[in-house]
């Protein structure tokens, strides 16, 4: 299953960008989006930021997950 994910963009060189969300920070690439900048909350999808996202939407999205995964054990 893929899964795309709101993120903020906490750093940005080029194309490529340190995106965090939920407590963790992943590389992405900022191709697709020629004005993002620092701060930006962007979905990520396949490592490819591909839309800028609200966001309050971004944050019930983050809420969401959480409330998937409080539940798993720590193993998976």
């Amino acid at each position: 299953m893929c899964l795309a994910i709101p993120a903020k963009i906490v750093s940005l060189e080029g194309d490529r960008a340190v995106v965090e969300a939920i407590g963790n920070r992943w590389n992405a690439r900022t191709t697709l989006l020629a004005q993002a900048k620092v701060g930006d909350i962007v979905l990520v999808h396949a490592g490819f930021a591909i839309c800028t996202v609200d966001p309050q939407e971004a944050k019930q999205t983050w809420e969401l997950v959480a409330r998937m995964f409080q539940d798993q054990p720590a193993d998976g």
